[in-house]
């Protein structure tokens, strides 16, 4: 599989880590999480999960409005539940 805009693939051998990080920053704020293929059952089912993720996160940001160039304290929270919960 290979990596999408946003999402990442890992594979790492030392660490026994397989899956999928979904990265993206606006608005002064980053927000990351794994997606880990141990966790979710398999390779394509946590990128299904992390592309679920990320359009939930698309489409908050794409409602927010900027305070000072920096998106308000209540769409980082918004995001973070988004996270919490994928």
């Amino acid at each position: 599989m290979k990596s999408k805009r946003n999402l990442t693939r890992f594979t790492y051998e030392n660490t026994a880590f397989q899956g999928w990080r979904l990265c993206i920053s606006r608005g002064g704020a980053t927000f990351t999480k794994y997606f880990s293929d141990k966790s979710y059952g398999g390779g394509r089912k946590s990128l299904k999960a992390a592309e679920s993720a990320l359009a939930d996160i698309k489409a908050t940001l794409d409602r927010s409005r900027l305070v000072q160039g920096k998106l308000s304290d209540t769409t980082v929270r918004k995001v973070g539940k988004i996270l919490d919960h994928a």
